[in-house]
C-alpha cells in the first residue's frame, strides 16, 4: 500500500504521477468516440457522421453518469485507504462489485429499448435518424462492460493506482482502431461498424480487467464470502456517487438539449457542432483528469486527517490547468478548422465546428479551477453540492443562454458557443461561496 499513498511525500510530484495515468486514460476514453468520428468522416459523409456524433455523445452520457456514480468508491475507499481501515476497504470493493454489476445489466436493457425515442429526444436530423438509432442500440449492448471496466477503474484509483486503469484503456483503445478500420474502412459498414468496433473493444477491456485483478493483490485480503453487498458501504457509496451521477447526467442532458436545438440548424450545423464537441472532450481531458486525481488525494488526505495537504492538492492541480487551458484556448480559437479536418473532409462542417469552437474553447482557461475545487469537496465527501453547483449552472445559465441565443435572427453558432464559458463563471463563483464557508465551519485538526 505504501507504493500508492498519497498522504506522504511532495504534494506536486505525488499529484503529478497520480494525474498523469489518468490523463493518458482520459486521453484513450476519448478515443473511443473520437475515433468513431474521424474514421466515420474520412470514408463517409454527413449523415453518418451526424449519427456519430449524436449517438457517442449519448453514449458519452452515459459513461458520465457511470464515472459520477463510481466516485462514491473512490471517495469511500480512498477514506479507507487513508485511515488505515483495511477491512472497511476490504467492504467497500465487495459492495461495489456486486452494485456495479446489477447497474451494467439494467443499463444495457434500457438503452437498447430507448435508443429509437432517445433519437427522437435529441432532435436527430431526418437523413441520419435510422443510422443515430443503430449507432445508440449497438453500443448499448456493451453498457455492462462500460460500468464494469470504470468501477474496476474506480477501486484501482481509490487505492492510489492510476497506471492500472490507464493499461487497461490501452488494450481498449488499440482494438477499438482496429475494429473501426476494419469495419468501417474496408467493410463499409458506416456509424454502424464503428458502434460494432466499440462494443467488441470494450468486452476486450473487461477481460483484460479480470485477468489483471486475478494475478494482482489489492494491498489488503479479500474473501470470496465477503462478496455480497455491506450495507453501510453501500449506502455511503451510492450516497457519495448518486449526486455526482445525477450531476453528469443532467449536465450531459443539457448538452443533448443544446445539440437539439442547434440540430434544427440543418445538418452542416449538427454535424458541425458534433465535431466541435468532440474537440473540446479532447481539450477538456486535462481538467477532467485533474479532478479526478484531486478527488483521490484528498480522500486519502482527509482520511489521514491531512486537510492542509488536500488543500494544496488542489491549488496545484489549479496552476497546471490554467496553464494546459490557456494552451487549449489559443488552439481553438485560433485553428479551429484545422483541428475540424482530422474529424470530417467537408469544408462546410470543418468552417461550422470552428465558428463554434472558437467561443467554446474559452472555458478550457477557466473551467480547471472549478473542476479542482469539485475534486477538494469530493474528497470530503461533499458531493451533494458539487452535484447543485453543476445542475444550477447548467439549468439557469447554459441551457436558457442557448436558447435564448438560438431564437435571434441571423445568430452565429460563434455566439451560441459563449453559453458554455458563462455557465462555468456562474459555477465558479458558487463553489468558492461554499468553499469559503466551509472552511470556516470546518473544526480544525
Amino acid at each position: 500500500m505504501n507504493e500508492y499513498s498519497l498522504t506522504e511525500g511532495s504534494v506536486l510530484k505525488k499529484l503529478l504521477r497520480f494525474a498523469l495515468p489518468i490523463l493518458g486514460a482520459n486521453i484513450l476514453q476519448s478515443l473511443y468516440g473520437t475515433v468513431d468520428l474521424m474514421i466515420v468522416g474520412l470514408f463517409t459523409g454527413a449523415s453518418e457522421v451526424s449519427a456519430v456524433s449524436t449517438g457517442s455523445m449519448t453514449m458519452q452520457t452515459i459513461t458520465g453518469i457511470v464515472i459520477g456514480l463510481t466516485m462514491g468508491t473512490t471517495v469511500l475507499l480512498g477514506n479507507s485507504i487513508g485511515s488505515r481501515d483495511y477491512a472497511k476497504a476490504s467492504r467497500t470493493v465487495a459492495s461495489s462489485a456486486v452494485l456495479f454489476a446489477g447497474v451494467g445489466i439494467g443499463l444495457t436493457f434500457l438503452i437498447t429499448v430507448l435508443a429509437a425515442p432517445v433519437s427522437v429526444l435529441m432532435n436527430a436530423p431526418q437523413e441520419a435518424f435510422a443510422q443515430t438509432v443503430s449507432y445508440i442500440r449497438i453500443c448499448g449492448f456493451g453498457a455492462i462492460c462500460i460500468v464494469l471496466f470504470n468501477v474496476l477503474s474506480g477501486i484501482f484509483r481509490g487505492l492510489g493506482d492510476s497506471r492500472t486503469p490507464l493499461v487497461l484503456m490501452a488494450v481498449s483503445c488499440v482494438c477499438n482502431i482496429a475494429g473501426d478500420l476494419l469495419l468501417v474502412g474496408k467493410m463499409g459498414l458506416g456509424s454502424a461498424g464503428a458502434a460494432i468496433a466499440t462494443v467488441a473493444a470494450q468486452g476486450i477491456s473487461v477481460v483484460s480487467a479480470c485477468f489483471i485483478i486475478k494475478r494482482k493483490s489489492l494491498g489488503f485480503p479479500m474473501k470470496k464470502e465477503e462478496l455480497h453487498p455491506a450495507k453501510m458501504e453501500t449506502r455511503l457509496i451510492l450516497k457519495y456517487g448518486l449526486p455526482i451521477a445525477a450531476q453528469d447526467l443532467l449536465t450531459g442532458a443539457s448538452f443533448m438539449v443544446i445539440l437539439s436545438i442547434l440540430n434544427g440548424f440543418g445538418l452542416i450545423a449538427s454535424a458541425g457542432v458534433g465535431v466541435a464537441e468532440k474537440i473540446c472532450g479532447l481539450m477538456f481531458i486535462v481538467p477532467g483528469a485533474m479532478m479526478s486525481a484531486v478527488s483521490a488525494f484528498s480522500a486519502q488526505n482527509v482520511g489521514a486527517g491531512r486537510f492542509d495537504r488536500a488543500k494544496q492538492g488542489m491549488y496545484f492541480g489549479m496552476a497546471i490547468t490554467f496553464a494546459a487551458g490557456l494552451c487549449m484556448f489559443l488552439l481553438g480559437f485560433t485553428r479551429g478548422t484545422w483541428l475540424a479536418g482530422f474529424f470530417a473532409k467537408d469544408l462546410q462542417i470543418c468552417l461550422a465546428a470552428a465558428d463554434y469552437l472558437r467561443s467554446y474553447s474559452v472555458d478550457c482557461v477557466i473551467v480547471g479551477f472549478n473542476f479542482c475545487m469539485m475534486g477538494y469537496l469530493n474528497g470530503h465527501g461533499k458531493t451533494g453540492f458539487v452535484a447543485l453547483q453543476g445542475i444550477l449552472s447548467t439549468f439557469l445559465v447554459r441551457i436558457p443562454v442557448s436558447y435564448v441565443m438560438s431564437r435571434i435572427p441571423g445568430v452565429s453558432l460563434f455566439q451560441i458557443g459563449f453559453a458554455t464559458p458563462l455557465a462555468t463563471l456562474f459555477a465558479i463563483v458558487l463553489s468558492v461561496i461554499y468553499l469559503i464557508s466551509f472552511e470556516k465551519k470546518r473544526p480544525a485538526r
